[in-house]
């Protein structure tokens, strides 16, 4: 396997890895009637930083304001519940089951990760399951729309308008279609990365010379074990609260019930 470097340099690829400064000025609100403004000043400063037109016209043809993504983003109620209800209501029992099952179908691709990035199965079956049922169900909202509404959208438009501008990025190198459809956040495949982290940590986990998210297993989980290492994975440490790697899982999520979640759904698949 070999990693597919999607940034490239800023004068070859004609998209900036960061933010610019002005790409904030677009003027953010907190309901729809703001958004085609505000999208159209976007792209206004979307080409002046180098953003090229076709890229710019593709990729917003069909984007509008998602009330799904806002109604999403403000619900995140399941983030709250005890650990014990948390693991209920996301199916914990079906995944471990269903996880351990899935470690011995691809026993050879989970040892091939182990021994690229020190991630063992368990954690990376726990995301994948967590995520996506196992790639079962990825979504059904229009990516780039979810994206750039959450990039209007004040409550966190600098960290969307990141998101966004890698979005683009992807558009530009044919790695995301401008008709995806996704997680309501604008998560992209299998374990639900955001655009910036399959610009920073995507892999060809199949070594087909592409990253495919969505149709390659081998890929997202690759990519999902090189996330982990990046966030300061340490080969053969644990991963339980307390232990070295759980660190590394909190940079999955923020929520503390869904990082003891993964540890705990990754230790009994590991069955250690």
């Amino acid at each position: 396997m070999r990693i597919k470097r999607f940034l490239l340099a800023a004068a070859a690829a004609c998209i900036l890895h960061a933010v610019p400064a002005a790409a904030t000025a677009a003027q953010c609100g907190n309901n729809s009637a703001g958004f085609q403004a505000w999208l159209g000043e976007f792209k206004q400063e979307a080409a002046a930083n180098g953003v090229s037109r076709s890229v710019l016209d593709r990729a917003f043809a069909n984007v509008s304001y998602n009330r799904s993504t806002i109604a999403a983003d403000r619900g995140q109620k399941s983030f709250k519940l005890s650990f014990d209800a948390f693991m209920q209501k996301r199916g914990g029992a079906t995944i471990i089951s269903r996880g351990k099952s899935m470690k011995r179908a691809n026993a050879a691709l989970f040892a091939s990760l182990e021994r690229r990035y020190g991630v063992p199965a368990g954690p990376l079956i726990a995301i994948w399951g967590m995520e996506t049922g196992f790639g079962s169900y990825m979504g059904n909202q229009h990516t780039l729309s979810a994206v750039s509404t959450l990039a209007y959208d004040c409550r966190r438009s600098d960290y969307f308008t990141d998101q966004l501008y890698a979005a683009l990025q992807l558009v530009s190198e044919g790695y995301l279609s401008p008709q995806a459809r996704g997680a309501a956040h604008g998560e992209i495949g299998q374990t639900q990365f955001l655009p910036r982290n399959v610009v920073r940590f995507g892999v060809d986990g199949d070594g087909n010379g592409r990253v495919d998210m969505v149709g390659s297993r081998a890929d997202a989980l690759a990519s999902t074990a090189n996330f982990l290492k990046g966030h300061g994975w340490q080969a053969g440490a644990g991963y339980q609260p307390g232990e070295p790697n759980f660190a590394a899982i909190a940079g999955w999520n923020a929520a503390t019930v869904y990082q003891q979640a993964i540890a705990y759904i990754g230790q009994q698949i590991d069955g250690n």
